[in-house]
């Protein structure tokens, strides 16, 4: 019989990378998941970890025994579900996790909305990265987190994790009141070739930006980096610079700039993700309805 606690800590090396790593979150020192998976291996009579380099990786049994351990995680999750079941009611905790945008315009619509319709449901928020929250998923800390679609996250075909589209977040083109493209409804991006650009720093919609701007034909002059959403705003709104800014971006309220939607619609992709077979809880499929129902409007062409 497989010891499921030794299976946890292969499946936490696989999804952390290293030994210790899987360690510090499960809370044990390296040793001790070293000799958790050893153990495991002298059970099924295979070798799971092998030399490589100075470190460590998985054997290919090993790599086999996860598709395994991941499939029992997804049976083991329906299990739950169906053990404290108590209706199509939701009822209980929901905790969901979210980068920061989605939190402000998804997440905390959803849980007042909840609230109001479900009394018996209490919802949890934690905002995070993205990266971050496929780790809270893994660890099972939270039941649904909304995600950006990126190069660095699980594929959609991990079978870990249950990734669905919610929505496409196009980036608006954004500029003075006074310049201009302001009149307009909508703009081709190469008309602000010429200008001067305020880009994020270190990050997807920074990437986003740059790869937009290139398929439009031109390289952007930046002369302006900022982290926060409300931040470039304010310096659009002074006359320095252009910027693309994601529709869900909220600025803050008042600033003289205007929002140009673009031809060709750039933009980033939503996901909605949860573990294998936690969509069929009654709490998370009741957030998932709603996130689908309100993820439209969340993304509506802005008013001048």
């Amino acid at each position: 019989m497989i010891d499921l606690r030794r299976l946890r800590v292969l499946r936490a090396v696989a999804h952390y990378g290293t030994v210790t790593a899987a360690a510090n979150a499960l809370h044990f020192t390296p040793s001790a998941a070293s000799q958790q998976i050893r153990q495991l291996g002298r059970e099924l009579g295979v070798v799971l970890l092998e030399p490589y380099g100075r470190r460590v990786r998985l054997t290919p049994a090993a790599l086999s025994l996860l598709a395994h351990a991941d499939a029992i995680q997804a049976r083991w999750e329906q299990a739950e579900i169906d053990l404290r079941a108590t209706g199509d009611q939701p009822a209980g905790l929901l905790r969901v996790s979210g980068f920061p945008v989605a939190v402000s315009t998804l997440l905390a619509p959803l849980a007042a909305t909840l609230r109001e319709r479900h009394p018996r449901l209490t919802v949890r928020i934690q905002e995070t990265e993205v990266r971050s929250s496929f780790d809270l998923l893994f660890e099972g800390e939270v039941d649904l987190a909304v995600v950006e679609a990126t190069p660095g996250n699980p594929s959609t075909r991990d079978t870990r994790f249950d990734q669905q589209p919610l929505l496409d977040d196009p980036f608006d083109l954004v500029v003075p009141a006074s310049h201009p493209l302001a009149h307009r409804d909508r703009v081709e991006l190469s008309e602000a070739a010429a200008e001067e650009w305020i880009v994020p720093l270190e990050s997807t919609c920074r990437e986003h930006a740059l790869s937009a701007c290139g398929a439009a034909g031109f390289a952007p002059n930046i002369v302006h980096h900022a982290r926060d959403w409300h931040a470039i705003g304010a310096l659009v709104a002074h006359g320095l610079g252009v910027a693309l800014v994601p529709r869900l971006a909220e600025l803050a309220p008042r600033l003289p700039v205007t929002r140009l939607a673009c031809v060709g619609n750039p933009s980033r992709k939503l996901l909605t993700c949860t573990r294998s077979g936690g969509r069929e809880h009654p709490a998370v499929r009741t957030a998932l309805d709603e996130l689908r129902r309100a993820a439209p409007s969340a993304v509506e062409v802005p008013a001048d």
